[in-house]
């Protein structure tokens, strides 16, 4: 799926090694987990959805996304990430949208989750700014907001 030159592009042989050589900022390391741990979740979790995020012809970054209905009764956003060098130019909030896209495909999806550390600033004002909304849900140190389809 692609909107003009930010394009996500499902996991594969040739952009994996690349999203596990991305990075985030210091303050973001403490939320998230590798892309190389997530793309190694996917191997043994096959509902499990991941996508690299190409800006023209590089990647730089990585989604993921459960295409099986979890808590809340909602299909779950398991990682965004944006390499550290590209944040802060619209490109994970284009590929936030395509990947919603593709997850509102899912059988019977109504709900779109999910869930972050409330000191995440970043992900607080990217999931606000793409209509999803605190119901106070809470996930051990996780926050969960929920988008309606």
């Amino acid at each position: 799926m692609k909107n003009n030159e930010v394009e996500i592009v499902e996991l594969n042989e040739e952009n994996w090694y690349e999203c596990c050589q991305l990075t985030l900022t210091k303050d973001q390391e403490a939320y998230m987990e590798s892309n190389a741990v997530s793309i190694a979740q996917t191997k043994f979790e096959p509902s499990l959805k991941a996508f690299a995020i190409y800006y023209g012809e590089k990647v730089v970054g990585f989604l993921m996304f459960n295409s099986e209905k979890e808590e809340l009764d909602g299909y779950w956003i398991y990682r965004i990430m944006l390499d550290e060098a590209y944040q802060r130019k619209g490109i994970g909030k284009i590929a936030t949208e395509l990947m919603l896209g593709e997850m509102a495909k899912l059988p019977d999806a109504k709900k779109i989750v999910v869930g972050y550390h409330p000191e995440n600033k970043g992900a607080h004002q990217l999931y606000e700014s793409l209509g999803f909304v605190d119901h106070g849900d809470r996930f051990g140190k996780e926050m969960a907001v929920v988008k309606t389809l």
